[in-house]
């Protein structure tokens, strides 16, 4: 390709998409009116393999270490319940993953639902459910809210942690119910309405909630 120009500036920009494994490039020329310009130009085909998505157990073991932006899990397809996370009736929340399990007293999952909490909150062990509110305020935060928050361990700063609704400010959700999944907490474990709901109402003190890797 040969550019012939007076008084002008070629740029060339290189797009890359990883997605696509394909990159393109755009020549921009300017000048004024007396400018001249020749250019030759040059196609050529290609052929392209289209790669199928990895499934949700193939996504999870190449990002084993932290939740992912948009969860390659489903309510419809959850992850499994994960290991050496006690039996009998109780809650199992995994950070990494961003998942909580509501289950019985058979060892049998009610729901299975993902959230938004802190990475690495509360610390890993066993804990009880303490005290719950159908509504309650940040103390810190100024006009945010919490509905149905169940409160079973203590934070890093000396604040309790909780599960609860979807946070609001003035009103407004702080974040999507799509982006539950993902890291978006700021200690609490955020989950959508009527998880949070189940939650309240199967969580009783003393309920055992098991926070796991």
């Amino acid at each position: 390709m040969n550019l012939v120009s007076r008084g002008s500036l070629v740029r060339i920009f290189t797009v890359s998409s990883c997605a696509m494994l394909c990159c393109s490039s755009v020549v921009l020329a300017s000048g004024d009116s007396s400018t001249s310009s020749s250019t030759s130009t040059s196609s050529t085909s290609s052929t392209s393999t289209v790669v199928p998505a990895p499934t949700a157990i193939e996504t999870s073991l190449l990002y084993p270490a932290r939740a992912l932006r948009f969860p390659a899990y489903t309510r419809s397809n959850p992850p499994a319940v994960p290991k050496n996370s006690g039996s009998g009736r109780r809650v199992v929340y995994q950070n990494e993953l961003q998942w909580v399990w509501i289950i019985d007293g058979k060892n049998e999952i009610i729901r299975a639902m993902p959230v938004s909490g802190l990475r690495g909150v509360p610390n890993l062990g066993t804990y009880e459910v303490n005290s719950q509110s159908l509504r309650s305020y940040s103390l810190e935060l100024k006009d945010v809210w919490f509905n149905n928050m169940t409160r079973f361990a203590i934070g890093p700063n000396g604040g309790n942690i909780g599960f609860h609704e979807i946070p609001t400010k003035y009103g407004k959700p702080l974040q999507t119910v799509e982006q539950l999944g993902s890291f978006q907490g700021s200690g609490c474990i955020r989950m959508a309405i009527a998880d949070a709901k189940l939650m309240y109402n199967f969580a009783k003190l003393g309920t055992k909630v098991v926070v796991v890797p």
